[in-house]
């Protein structure tokens, strides 16, 4: 017998006899149930004919009957016989086999047998139990109706889920009467999570009930209040306009606001809300959307917990009067609820404890935000994320000293997109980490084969920008010290800058951090200086090799007394504090040569070169010219687009 793991244990400890013979009947294997059963041994029933295990009378009626019916057929069903167990008993049973194929192209047969007295003992029971359903029909139809209730309806506050809601919607889409619109207005309580942290679920329960009460009660009879989740409410309302709809949402807005007593504590809630209806040509001003109704909070980031239906939004583009151009009776209410809970994200964005009106031919901002994060989780996985590099020179002799890593994505519609177009997404929900680790790896690896191509020049130093997010990773120096030692490449010649944002969101762990990664060998450089906070402190309590004077300070040079006066500041303090003066964003010749002047060490910009792609670079580096960069106006580099000249301003997250 030829199975796997799986079949085997299935065969062995079946509930029922399994036997399995070859074509002449004879046993081949036999499961603990049938040897349990009948109190033989394997070695007693192994390579004997199964019509040896019964009677006279049986042997002839298997050779007359079930033998022929399986050549004929390849199937016997449920044969009335018995079985001689070891001690020479009777045992009446069912036997059903069916001819099945072995792996190796042979034959076998596949016998299940039935204790007849088990299975006549089950068929009482089944006729009992019938008996027993009959005779309670009417205790059964309740039982299902309140199983029915409570698959439609929330267990806590009794009000209908999602399921429930389903159905309402159905009915009310279809039996709206004409000229009358229907309202959804999706309800999600603000910082309900505050009450569950600090005065428990219990608090939280008693909250949500009494929210759902006054809802109820803010509503007409006409309307449906529903509870799909956590802290979200759906009502649904017959409406005439929009006004009536946002008049609505007012006063479900005063009554959340009401103050409630939980467990001895006085709490005022707050909810954003948003609003959608089934027929949107209206001539109401859509600009009234967002009530001022108080200022909660300030934005918290209403992307980060955009709805995962939102990437369903390509179909938002119906510009007519009603939902995708069809009659209210045929509008489909996911869609509806849909447009409801974007709405309601936005108004969370404005602010809190406000309501918005959802205006379908607009797109969502939040929604596509997520769909572009969908998609660049999918091209970090696919591919499509690039590094160029952009040549930093030395100032005095124009020779280049390395180059910056500097990502794009080659979105497979968009085109190659900036570090701006998604390095904030990246870095809000947290998918930075897997980019900045790529990133990270591809510079060391492009870095490594620069170095091996040129054994007789000067080495090229790659330099990386990390994040906040990176920077503040535990596992950063491991994983700086893993790529470095899986490409083989000098510590030395890596350099990693860091923003001052980054190192003023917490000092002391990122104080920990530098000075691992500086006792790695590698460099360590302040990006953008001069646009934080701090400098100073941190020039003279972190490891740092080097800093580089903001774009926006060396643009002003020549023209801005001011700018002039703080570059040449920002130069004679790292000089004073023994590190390189690093300038970024040169693009003329007299920038260059007041640079000169002020004794700064490194520059880039687009004076010398734009971002280059590695073949590009890699061409330059090994042509008997790549010592010294040709000037920007005689490369022919791959077209870039204009933003390109945002770059030293994107560094901060690559």
């Amino acid at each position: 017998m030829t199975t796997d793991g799986n079949y085997e244990q299935l065969f062995e400890q079946a509930p029922c006899c399994y036997l399995i013979t070859d074509e002449a009947w004879t046993i081949t294997a036999a499961n603990t149930t049938f040897l349990t059963w009948t109190g033989y041994e394997a070695r007693h029933v192994l390579g004997i004919p199964l019509s040896r295990l019964m009677p006279i009378g049986d042997r002839l009626l298997h050779s007359t009957h079930s033998v022929p019916q399986m050549q004929l057929a390849g199937t016997v069903s449920e044969v009335s016989l018995e079985i001689l167990d070891a001690q020479g008993h009777r045992r009446a049973a069912l036997l059903t086999a069916v001819r099945s194929s072995r792996p190796d192209g042979g034959a076998e047969i596949r016998v299940i047998i039935f204790s007849a007295h088990e299975r006549r003992q089950y068929e009482l029971e089944l006729v009992a139990a019938r008996r027993r359903a009959e005779e309670s029909e009417a205790r059964s139809v309740r039982a299902e109706a309140g199983l029915q209730h409570l698959a439609l309806h929330d267990s806590l506050t009794g009000l209908p889920n999602r399921a429930g809601l389903a159905g309402i919607l159905r009915r009310d889409v279809a039996e709206v009467p004409c000229g009358v619109r229907i309202a959804v207005l999706f309800v999600d309580l603000d910082h309900f999570k505050t009450v569950n942290d600090s005065l428990g679920h219990n608090a939280g329960d008693e909250l949500l009930t009494i929210v759902a009460t006054r809802l109820t009660a803010a509503v007409r009879t006409t309307g449906t209040v529903a509870r799909l989740a956590g802290d979200e409410f759906v009502i649904v309302e017959h409406v005439g306009s929009l006004s009536e709809a946002t008049a609505l949402a007012e006063r479900l807005l005063t009554t959340i606001n009401n103050p409630m007593v939980i467990e001895g504590l006085e709490v005022v809630c707050s909810a954003s809300i948003g609003i959608a209806l089934t027929d949107e040509n209206t001539q109401e001003n859509t600009d009234m959307n967002a009530s001022d109704h108080a200022d909660n909070q300030a934005s918290d980031q209403a992307s980060d917990q955009a709805s995962d239906q939102a990437s369903d939004q390509a179909d938002e583009n119906s510009v007519d009067g009603t939902v995708d151009g069809t009659r209210p009776g045929a509008v489909d209410f996911d869609r509806l609820l849909r447009r409801a809970d974007i709405a309601m994200y936005r108004a969370k964005a404005q602010g809190r404890n406000r309501w918005d009106v959802h205006d379908p031919s607009e797109s969502d901002p939040a929604a596509n935000r997520m769909r572009l994060l969908g998609e660049l989780r999918h091209g970090i996985e696919n591919g499509q994320l690039r590094v160029h590099y952009q040549p930093r020179v030395d100032v005095a002799t124009s020779i280049i000293n390395g180059v910056e890593a500097l990502v794009r994505w080659e979105h497979p519609t968009q085109g190659l997109l900036q570090p701006a177009d998604f390095i904030d997404l990246a870095e809000e929900s947290g998918l930075i980490r897997e980019l900045g680790a790529w990133v990270l790896d591809e510079a060391i690896r492009q870095g490594a084969q620069w170095s091996r191509a040129t054994t007789t020049q000067t080495p090229i130093e790659v330099a990386v920008n990390l994040s906040t997010r990176q920077l503040l990773d535990p596992q950063l120096t491991g994983i700086v010290e893993a790529t470095l030692a899986r490409h083989g490449f000098d510590p030395n010649l890596l350099t990693l800058e860091i923003t001052e944002t980054a190192l003023m969101d917490n000092p002391a762990a990122a104080l920990k951090i530098l000075t691992a990664l500086k006792a790695l060998g590698v460099s360590l450089s302040i990006d953008d200086f001069g646009t934080g906070y701090a400098s100073l402190t941190y020039l003279k309590d972190f490891p740092i090799d080097e800093l580089k004077i903001d774009r926006s300070f060396v643009s002003g040079l020549g023209t801005h007394n001011g700018d002039s006066a703080i570059v040449s500041s920002c130069i004679q303090l790292a000089h004073a504090v023994g590190i390189k003066a690093v300038a970024e964003g040169v693009e003329t010749d007299h920038q260059r040569a007041t640079l000169l002047t002020m004794g700064c060490d490194l520059a880039q910009g687009y004076h010398y070169s734009r971002p280059l792609t590695p073949e590009h670079l890699t061409n330059w580096i090994t042509s008997d010219t790549h010592t010294t960069p040709r000037p920007a106006a005689h490369q022919t580099p791959p077209t870039t687009t204009p933003q390109d000249r945002n770059d030293s301003t994107q560094r901060t997250t690559h």
